[in-house]
C-alpha cells in the first residue's frame, strides 16, 4: 500500500512537472505585468555568461555513510522537465532505501527538484535529480553555476528516517568568475527581519489560472516558509496557492496562483485590486516570525 501511494505521488509530481513546463513561459518579465501601486505593509538575475547554457560536472561522490553511497555522475541539461544531475545510488545495508532530495537551490535561487528512489538491500541504481525547468525561468537563470541540496533517505518498508545528509554543493563549469545577481526589482511590501518581499507584478500562468510573481531574500539565518493571508481580489475573498520555503541566505520567485475557476464564479474578467496580508514563520520549528499588515496591489486595465 505505501509502495502504491509512492508511486501515486511520483506520477503526481511528473504530472506537476510537465503542467509546469507546459507553462514555463509565465515567468518571463516579458510576460509580466508591473503593479501600478502597492500600499501597506512595511517597509539581481541576470548574466553575461553565454545564452547556451553548455555546462558541465566533475564525477564526484556526494554521499558516503551508513551504507549509502551516492555518486554524480555527470549533469544533462536536456531533460523533458528541466536540467538533471544523473546519480548513481548504492545501497549497501540491509535494508531496502528510498533517497530523496531536499533544500534545493540553484545559483542561490530555490528551486523545486523531484527525486525518490527506491534501492533494495545490497542493490545499486541510476537516477537523477531534476531541477523544475519552470523555476529557472521564473528566476530567469540560464547559465547554472553552482547547485545545493540535501539528502533524505528512509527506510522503504517502514518510512523511518535513516539519513539526512548535510548541505551538499556541486560547482559546475561555468563557476569560476560568475557574477550572482538578484533582481528585486519591483514594489516592496515588506522588509524586515531579514526577509525582503517584493511584488514582481501579474503573469498569466495559463494552465491554472493567473498569479502575482514574488520576489523573497532570506538574509537571516532561519529557513522560513511565507504563505499568502485573507487574499481578495476585486473585493471577492480567494484561496490561491502560495507557500514558497525560502533556506537561510537564500533568494526565491514565486507566484501567488489564482484558479481561473475561482474568477468566472466571482465574475471576475480583469484583476484590478489585490488585497492580503504575508504569514511568515520559522520552516523548521514552525514558529512564526512576522505577520505582515494589509498590502494592497493594483493594476491598470
Amino acid at each position: 500500500m505505501k509502495k502504491s501511494l509512492r508511486i501515486f505521488a511520483i506520477v503526481l509530481v511528473l504530472a506537476l512537472f510537465a503542467a509546469m513546463a507546459m507553462g514555463s513561459g509565465s515567468g518571463d518579465s516579458g510576460n509580466v505585468k508591473e503593479p501600478a501601486s502597492v500600499s501597506g505593509g512595511d517597509s539581481a538575475s541576470g548574466t553575461t555568461a553565454p545564452e547556451k547554457n553548455d555546462v558541465s560536472i566533475e564525477e564526484a561522490v556526494l554521499v558516503d555513510e551508513a551504507g549509502v553511497k551516492i555518486t554524480a555522475k555527470s549533469l544533462d541539461m536536456d531533460g523533458l522537465f528541466g536540467p538533471s544531475i544523473k546519480l548513481l545510488i548504492e545501497n549497501n545495508s540491509e535494508k531496502s532505501l528510498t533517497v530523496q532530495s531536499r533544500s534545493a537551490s540553484v545559483n542561490g535561487y530555490m528551486i523545486e527538484t523531484m527525486l525518490s528512489s527506491d534501492v533494495a538491500a545490497g542493490k545499486k541504481a541510476n537516477d537523477e535529480l531534476i531541477f523544475a525547468s519552470s523555476d529557472l525561468e521564473m528566476a530567469d537563470i540560464s547559465v547554472i553555476a553552482d547547485m545545493e541540496f540535501s539528502f533524505h533517505v528512509f527506510d522503504s518498508e517502514t518510512w523511518d528516517a535513516y539519513l539526512d545528509t548535510d548541505l551538499i554543493r556541486i560547482k559546475t563549469s561555468a563557476a569560476e568568475g560568475f557574477l550572482y545577481e538578484y533582481d528585486n526589482s519591483g514594489q516592496e511590501a515588506y522588509n524586515e527581519n531579514g526577509v525582503e518581499i517584493v511584488i514582481k507584478g501579474l503573469a498569466d500562468t495559463s494552465l491554472f489560472g493567473p498569479g502575482i510573481v514574488v520576489y523573497i531574500s532570506n538574509t537571516s539565518e532561519k529557513n522560513i516558509c511565507v504563505q499568502a493571508r485573507d487574499v481578495s481580489i476585486n473585493g471577492f475573498m480567494m484561496d490561491p496557492t502560495f507557500s514558497p520555503e525560502v533556506a537561510a541566505g537564500k533568494h526565491a520567485v514565486s507566484t501567488i496562483t489564482f484558479l481561473s475557476t475561482d474568477l468566472e464564479e466571482n465574475a471576475i474578467t480583469a484583476i484590478e485590486t489585490v488585497e492580503l496580508s504575508f504569514h511568515i514563520f520559522d520552516f523548521d520549528s514552525w514558529d512564526g516570525i512576522a505577520d505582515t499588515a494589509p498590502v494592497t496591489i493594483t493594476f491598470e486595465n
